[in-house]
């Protein structure tokens, strides 16, 4: 086992780049670490084995609604995060889809918090997102990367 980095305060959901040179993490340090930023991170993956260039790709505060957390995580095949969010109520609760540059390009809005989510279908373009209670799928217009 080798330790890649220690730049997170508590590792939750995590994906890879649609070509594997980025590793992305959702933080979710703020549920016991009051400093703790609430962040999706991205690193640079270096020879297929070592991080570098550790760096917030995108934070979870969503102007007007509130600062909520990132959990499950997936990539699309054009470079997209899509990443379930929670723990702030109406308007903020579901999927945030954020561009390859940690702009917010979209939302899916849910319920009740939304703790992963999953590409799936022989084309890989439902989103299947679980919730406190319930498991939600819609057919979106991205393809998941990856099969595994």
């Amino acid at each position: 086992m080798t330790l890649l980095t220690d730049e997170i305060f508590k590792p939750n959901g995590l994906c890879f780049s649609p070509d594997y040179k980025k590793l992305y993490v959702a933080d979710t340090g703020a549920t016991h670490y009051p400093q703790a930023p609430r962040v999706i991170k991205v690193w640079d993956i270096v020879d297929g084995k070592r991080l570098a260039n550790g760096k917030t790709f995108c934070a979870m505060k969503l102007d007007g609604v509130g600062d909520g957390l990132a959990d499950g995580i997936r990539c699309d095949t054009d470079g997209n995060i899509w990443a379930s969010a929670g723990w702030v109520g109406d308007g903020y609760d579901g999927v945030h889809i954020f561009a390859p540059d940690g702009q917010r390009i979209g939302q899916i809005k849910l319920p009740e918090i939304c703790s992963n989510v999953c590409f799936g279908g022989t084309k890989r373009n439902k989103l299947f997102m679980t919730g406190s209670q319930s498991l939600y799928m819609v057919y979106v217009e991205a393809q998941g990367a990856h099969i595994s």
